[in-house]
């Protein structure tokens, strides 16, 4: 009898190691992973301690669209991740004049003004950038507080790690996208 129990055992582990390797290790390197936030940068959207879920393939199946929130590689730290908004894309013109965000279609359609309510401590800059192509300009929401494409320049695509597709923590703010805000 001792030895069936210790055969269903040892069973038991090696199914566990076996749904770990062949579906956990997979999903969690190439679809999904956690990420917690830290800081004010993203204030009301997100706040410290929130906890996400990012979906880490979304940007390669389709377009990047202003207003989409990113999880990213710090442009400056390799061991840092910051959460930001996308505010300008590929080609275009990004404008900042006191509070004012102007963007420039690489078109060369009229600029236009952003409306942006999710913005919270609004700062006076003046900054003029113009995107490459794989090049992204990022705001946090709470912009007196944030360090963002104002300080480092833009956003090169490779360092996208994904885009917030569920708060899970705190349990009165569980939703589906998160943060998820598209004006045009």
């Amino acid at each position: 009898m001792k030895s069936e129990s210790n055969k269903s055992w040892i069973r038991e582990l090696t199914e566990f190691f076996i749904l770990l390797f062949v579906i956990i290790i997979p999903f969690r390197i190439y679809v999904a992973e956690p990420y917690i936030v830290s800081g004010i940068s993203m204030s009301e959207t997100y706040e410290t301690g929130h906890y996400l879920i990012i979906n880490k393939f979304w940007h390669k199946l389709s377009d990047i669209d202003r207003g989409d929130v990113l999880v990213f590689r710090s442009p400056n730290d390799d061991n840092k991740f910051y959460i930001k908004r996308v505010i300008g894309l590929p080609g275009e013109t990004v404008s900042i004049s006191n509070t004012v965000v102007t963007i420039s279609p690489e078109d060369g359609s009229d600029p236009f003004v952003l409306e942006e309510p999710y913005i919270k401590n609004p700062t006076y800059a003046e900054v003029s950038l113009t995107l490459s192509e794989q090049e992204y300009f990022m705001m946090g929401d709470n912009r007196e507080n944030s360090y963002d494409s104002r300080a480092w320049g833009p956003l090169n695509e490779t360092a996208i790690r994904g885009e917030p597709v569920m708060r899970l923590f705190p349990f009165t703010d569980i939703n589906l996208l998160p943060g998820r805000y598209q004006q045009y």
